[in-house]
């Protein structure tokens, strides 16, 4: 696919010589070849691939929220247990 497209871009400079407008066509062409490879990850991220930088932080992010939860329902469940103790109480 990349052969394809720097021929590509090889001829449409090759045609900027007949009429300016291809010049363009081939800057385009150029800019968004390099916008897309830059978007679909075409960089190393912080953990190798992007894709794999991506799942580590949402691994990460998950983890926390667990422990978040975790620590937190505990004293919810404390607390409820209390609250229900307290309302047996005052109904018997």
């Amino acid at each position: 696919m990349f052969v394809l497209l720097l021929i590509l871009i090889v001829v449409l400079l090759g045609l900027g010589f007949l009429s300016p407008l291809w010049w363009v066509a081939a800057a385009v062409l150029v800019y968004a070849a390099t916008r897309h490879g830059r978007d679909r990850g075409g960089g190393q991220g912080p953990g190798g691939g992007s894709d794999l930088g991506e799942y580590q932080g949402y691994r990460e992010r998950r983890d926390r929220e667990e422990r978040w939860n975790r620590r937190y329902s505990r004293q919810n469940r404390a607390r409820w247990r209390r609250e229900d103790r307290r309302d047996r109480e005052h109904r018997g």
